[in-house]
């Protein structure tokens, strides 16, 4: 099996069609076919049901598309962490998402001297827009609670949420957290958004646009804070509190799908 083959699968899955993936992959149908036809004979079953007006794939393919597409981000991040790699990206960052951006870009300028990175903010319900539009090439989000169409959706590193709270005391979290006082951020905020998915009925009482500022309350006692492990990691002076099912923190990255070797640079740096 090579990443070509891979990539002429993804193509036609992504495309619908074998003329339509021909003509972006700048080659002809019958190359197209030929390429699937054999993996398909190396796999031992159909990836697509082929009709007159449309190509679907079998269940076998929507299982080996996804596994392909992982593949050929692979081989395009680990191209990239050997090979000089320069021109710019337009990195958008959903607000209070990434606590250490500033480690990921010291490492990018390090790795890659010649990438330019430019980083700008973008609003959850902007991130698909933004994408399609080629307002940013990259985009960090909170994942989805589901798939969803539109842009490649790269996993980053699984975290938990726990709970922070003033130094001192248990270092386990009350399942129910509706009896503490508590600091959060505003709507749209992904550590907010995170946070009502998992404790929809809990109270806020504080709810500040700063997280050096949650955690200042939270070390004086005024209230206790739902955080992503790595943010509550920059503030060791608090009490990290895990809950006894941990509760996840899964971020993404989204681009198109015809990421280069620049998106492919960060998205290595991300992961």
């Amino acid at each position: 099996m090579e990443l070509r083959q891979l990539a002429v699968v993804v193509a036609v899955a992504e495309e619908g069609g074998f003329t339509a993936a021909a003509q972006r992959l700048r080659t002809v149908q019958s190359t197209v076919s030929t390429v699937v036809r054999a993996l398909e004979r190396d796999l031992g079953t159909p990836l697509f049901h082929r009709t007159t007006h449309r190509v679907v794939l079998t269940p076998a393919g929507e299982a080996f598309v996804p596994a392909a597409r992982a593949a050929l981000e692979a081989a395009e991040r680990a191209r990239a962490s050997v090979s000089p790699v320069d021109g710019r990206v337009r990195l958008g960052v959903c607000p209070g998402l990434l606590a250490d951006l500033h480690r990921v870009l010291a490492r990018l300028r390090h790795t890659h001297p010649g990438l330019e990175v430019e980083v700008s903010q973008v609003r959850p319900e902007e991130v698909e827009c933004g994408l399609r539009e080629s307002l940013v090439d990259v985009a960090l989000f909170l994942a989805p609670g589901d798939s969803t169409a539109g842009p490649v959706i790269t996993p980053l590193a699984p975290e938990e949420l726990v709970l922070a709270t003033a130094p001192g005391g248990s270092c386990s979290a009350p399942t129910d957290l509706s009896g503490l006082s508590l600091v959060d951020f505003p709507p749209g905020w992904a550590i907010r958004d995170a946070v009502d998915r998992a404790f929809p009925c809990r109270r806020v009482s504080l709810e500040v646009d700063d997280l050096a500022v949650a955690a200042g309350l939270v070390r004086a006692g005024l209230a206790a804070g739902v955080l992503p492990a790595s943010a509550a990691a920059r503030f060791p002076e608090l009490t990290v509190r895990r809950f006894d099912r941990p509760v996840p923190w899964q971020l993404a990255a989204g681009h198109r799908a015809e990421a280069g070797p620049a998106v492919a640079a960060v998205l290595a740096q991300l992961g």
